[in-house]
């Protein structure tokens, strides 16, 4: 089977490549000619997914799955929630996200976050939304030199380790895209 990924983020492709079973082959969006930017303009996670989707869809005539991700810090009402990739501005720098962060926090006790991703997948007319939390803190600086995004400064509960330490097998055991892919892996398996 093959399904599209809407997605040119090759650390994402990476990651989400290596949790499918053999059978199931995924394309980027490079992949099917998709070079565009697909507006994400909505003020959910779900929303972000659902209108990546859709525009994969509508646009391309495929099957596929998108996703969005937020880090939601506990104390900062949810942010950077649906806007963590852009929250330090348009530059969209994993670096200058992180360290605003770090800022916001640094006063503060309760370092309690979460990452929420929820994935979309759009199959033979219908669409099913998969949703994956996984839950820690911020640390009180950056650690780590593996994975992305916010993943130097999150400590899942129960590991010392932070997101960019641990190795991508043990990541996506307990990550929060991990965990919305094997709910992916579920339904397509039952379904095909």
């Amino acid at each position: 089977m093959q399904l599209v990924f809407a997605s040119n983020n090759k650390n994402k492709i990476l990651e989400i490549q290596s949790i499918l079973p053999e059978t199931i082959k995924i394309l980027s969006l490079e992949d099917i000619g998709c070079r565009e930017e697909i507006p994400e303009t909505a003020d959910t996670i779900e929303g972000n997914a659902i209108l990546k989707a859709n525009y994969v869809t509508r646009n391309y005539g495929y099957d596929c799955f998108a996703d969005d991700t937020g880090l939601e810090v506990a104390i900062l009402n949810g942010e950077p929630g649906v806007y963590s990739a852009r929250y330090a501005g348009e530059q969209r720098s994993s670096d200058d996200n992180m360290n605003k962060v770090l800022e916001a926090l640094s006063d503060k006790n309760n370092r309690n976050a979460q990452f929420k991703t929820v994935i979309a997948l759009n199959m033979n007319g219908k669409q099913v939304l998969f949703t994956g939390i996984a839950e820690g803190e911020i640390t009180l600086e950056k650690t780590g030199n593996k994975g992305f995004g916010y993943d130097p400064i999150f400590r899942p509960f129960g590991y010392k380790e932070t997101f960019a330490e641990l190795s991508l097998e043990i990541k996506n055991e307990i990550s929060h895209r991990g965990k919305a892919t094997q709910q992916l892996i579920t339904f397509l398996t039952k379904t095909t």
